[in-house]
């Protein structure tokens, strides 16, 4: 079968995929990774095809309108304001889209364009389902993902769903009119009209995490699975002065933002050299998409490193708390200090904390080192948070993220 994986955004947006894809491969499937150039050397080795889009996530988040992001405060603000950024991003990802799915067999939409992925599949007849990375669909059970996850009450909580559903709607109305005006697409109408016939039909979203992590909520609607984890497809090695640094001491804390950018690394870097110090631990940064430095006899400075070797020999990892990390962290089995920037960050930390792998969070804004270094302290000396995370880590290798995804082609198209 020839399947096309479509996703945007960040690297933990896109490497879930490549592991679920070289599955997929191994199974007989012909796979293609449709997603942003940037990505393109996640993919080697894999089996899996790449098909280029456009937009360089890197150089948005840098731009004036990405660092626009820091000067909101609430999550609702951030997350209009980038469904702003994104509106334009989406058309022009479309014609790469439409491309990479004319001579497929099945369109697997990620949740970051399944209301593009979903269209594009109904003007070529061709079946589709989402793999969603965040449990994006409105519930009562817990506050949207999007907004940062603080529960509002029952009634709340599934407003919030709707406005964060809403908004996402209104990213793709002009995407949606490219597939008509552009390509000849015939479809049952804009974006919110596409999604509900979507719900109704029970259109089905496989989640790429663990009911051990976040159980299923019990109001959503059939068709809504969790699958579990998507481990990203990743052959490196880690870089000779890594392990030469791993050895020279005891193991190090981790301290890393991913894809998050920040308004002043160098005041964050040394912030964060300071609460090491004062914790009395090595540490490795990693210099990510915010550009953090420091190296110290006890510190160490790295670029992109494969968080499967890396972070399994760690004492702790800092960590922003965005889902693709979180997944990481817990598949090492390994305390962790959530700073959650913005979006679903907020849930997951939650969720660490609540699974009692995590003492506690220090969100990006208030990051000093008299904030970092005694919740370092606490992750680190508490025997109880590395128990329960080992023991996590060991439920979670037990399953299989990509068995149910397989099911669930089968029945897509039988």
């Amino acid at each position: 079968m020839r399947v096309v994986i479509m996703t945007a955004g960040s690297r933990g947006d896109v490497a879930p995929y490549t592991g679920l894809g070289a599955g997929l491969v191994r199974s007989g499937h012909e796979v293609t990774l449709a997603t942003h150039g940037l990505f393109e050397p996640l993919t080697a080795g894999s089996g899996v095809r790449f098909h280029p889009t456009p937009v360089d996530p890197l150089a948005v988040s840098h731009s004036d309108r990405g660092r626009s992001l820091h000067a909101s405060t609430t999550g609702l603000g951030k997350l209009l304001r980038a469904a702003s950024m994104a509106r334009s991003a989406a058309e022009e990802m479309t014609d790469a889209l439409v491309q990479a799915a004319r001579g497929a067999d099945v369109v697997l939409a990620a949740g970051a364009v399944a209301p593009l992925g979903a269209a594009i599949a109904e003007g070529l007849r061709l079946p589709s389902l989402g793999l969603f990375l965040q449990p994006q669909h409105p519930t009562r059970e817990f506050g949207a993902p999007m907004l940062g996850g603080r529960s509002l009450g029952s009634v709340g909580n599934r407003l919030g769903g709707l406005a964060v559903t809403t908004a996402v709607d209104r990213v793709f109305t002009r995407a949606l009119r490219r597939l008509r005006t552009r390509h000849g697409m015939t479809l049952r109408g804009g974006p919110v009209a596409s999604r509900r016939a979507h719900e109704r039909a029970l259109w089905p979203v496989l989640h790429g995490f663990s009911e051990q992590v976040v159980p299923r909520p019990r109001d959503w609607r059939p068709g809504l699975e969790i699958a579990g984890y998507w481990w990203p497809h990743d052959t490196r090695e880690l870089p000779r002065d890594v392990e030469e640094f791993l050895a020279a001491g005891p193991a190090p804390v981790f301290v890393g933002l991913g894809s998050a950018t920040v308004p002043d690394p160098q005041r964050l870097s040394g912030e964060i050299v300071r609460a090491l110090r004062t914790a009395g631990l090595r540490g490795v940064v990693q210099q990510g998409w915010a550009g953090l430095a420091a190296r110290t006899d006890e510190v160490i400075t790295v670029g992109d490193v494969p968080h499967a070797l890396l972070f399994p020999r760690m004492a702790a990892v800092v960590h922003h708390a965005g889902a693709g990390t979180t997944a990481a962290v817990l598949r090492a089995g390994v305390p962790s200090v959530p700073v959650p920037v913005q979006f679903d960050a907020g849930f997951w930390a939650a969720r660490l904390i609540a699974l009692g792998t995590a003492p506690c969070a220090v969100p990006l804004r208030r990051l000093t080192a008299d904030a970092l270094a005694p919740a370092l302290r606490r992750a680190v000396s508490d025997p109880g948070h590395r128990g329960r995370a080992q023991d996590l880590a060991r439920r979670l290798a037990e399953e299989d993220g990509v068995a149910p995804v397989l099911t669930a082609l089968d029945r897509l198209t039988s």
